[in-house]
């Protein structure tokens, strides 16, 4: 889940791109290289994105008010999915739209290995970015296959980092093989067409963010792993006849809130209270008062039981799963009225 990782693969992002942002643009100046221009603004896309996020993980972290009593934890989702629609509109459309414009009015591409050089670099800087949030999101996966962790549980800002420093590393490759072949060949639409494959890059990237965060902020549930994992835990209790429902929804990236219906077995929990009746037994009931005031002490007793059963499951469920911190148990009346 999310934590100190993917504050330290933002901002990782954040100062390596705030350097190649600077040697691209000076180097398109040098070059007019379409390509080369789509690669500072996917650059630049890149940093304002990673503010974004910064943004969110920094207010995220807030802790609960008398207005917002869980938190701020989906404000995160919220900067993630203004970031991903930054890198539809500004990553990818403008990228292709000067893709578009090199393709109708193609220039000579000049400075190739100045152009070379800062897209080398920029391989090695993205690259070591990429691998810095792979490896935080491989640790917080743990036994977890990597690519299921990205699509359902991990921390949308870290994925974030991860598929835009992917996407930097394979569109500098573009980048550098059309500059390359529109220098040697002549062919100088080339140079559009590295503009728009990576713009393309951009789109399906931004897509996926945008899906993944709509889908937290909506209210996503809880993996399907989590959901069994607890059903089969109580179902292992002895007061516990059945398990009818299990609704759950992501708050954010550490924390579930979980809603558990359960139908318990009313002969467990009397077990319990046996000695209390042997003793009114043993006693006697010689009157309705007698009688009166057995029942609504042991009324008592089978509530303060309940309760206690209640607790024990809640928890069981948080040991189990820490993320889930906030948990409704409602005993299930269903079967009751029928």
């Amino acid at each position: 889940m999310a934590g100190d990782g993917s504050k330290t693969a933002v901002a990782a992002a954040l100062v390596g791109n705030s350097f190649l942002l600077i040697g691209k643009f000076v180097v398109y100046l040098i070059t007019g290289s379409g390509a080369m221009l789509a690669e500072a603004i996917h650059t630049l896309a890149d940093l304002m994105n990673q503010i974004l996020l910064m943004i969110g993980i920094v207010r995220s972290a807030r802790p609960a008010t008398a207005r917002y009593r869980y938190g701020y934890g989906q404000e995160r989702f919220v900067w993630a999915l203004m970031s991903a629609v930054g890198i539809f509109f500004l990553g990818c459309g403008v990228t292709i739209y000067h893709g578009i414009h090199s393709l109708q009015d193609p220039q000579p591409v000049v400075g190739l290995w100045w152009a070379l050089g800062v897209l080398f670099v920029s391989l090695i800087v993205d690259g070591a970015v990429f691998w810095i949030a792979y490896r935080e999101l491989k640790a917080a996966a743990g036994d977890r296959p990597l690519f299921a962790y990205l699509r359902r549980e991990a921390d949308p800002s870290a994925v974030a980092v991860l598929l835009e420093d992917f996407a930097a590393c394979l569109g500098v490759i573009i980048a550098g093989v059309c500059i390359a072949l529109a220098h040697t060949t002549g062919a100088y639409w080339l140079d559009g067409v590295g503009s728009i494959l990576i713009g393309l890059l951009l789109g399906l990237v931004a897509l996926f963010l945008i899906a993944r965060n709509r889908s937290l902020l909506v209210g996503e549930s809880a993996s399907v792993e989590v959901h069994a994992k607890i059903h089969d835990l109580l179902d292992a209790r002895r007061a516990v006849s059945e398990v009818t429902e299990i609704k759950s929804k992501v708050i954010d990236t550490e924390t579930y809130d979980m809603l558990v219906h359960i139908d318990f077995k009313g002969e467990a929990l009397a077990r319990r209270l046996e000695e209390r009746l042997r003793a009114a037994w043993n006693a006697g009931i010689t009157d309705f008062d007698s009688f009166k005031a057995f029942a609504a002490d042991y009324a008592e007793a089978v509530l303060d039981t309940l309760s206690d059963e209640i607790d024990a499951v809640e928890a069981a469920i948080r040991e189990a799963v820490p993320a889930v911190k906030h948990i409704d148990v409602e005993v299930d009346e269903a079967r009751r009225s029928t």
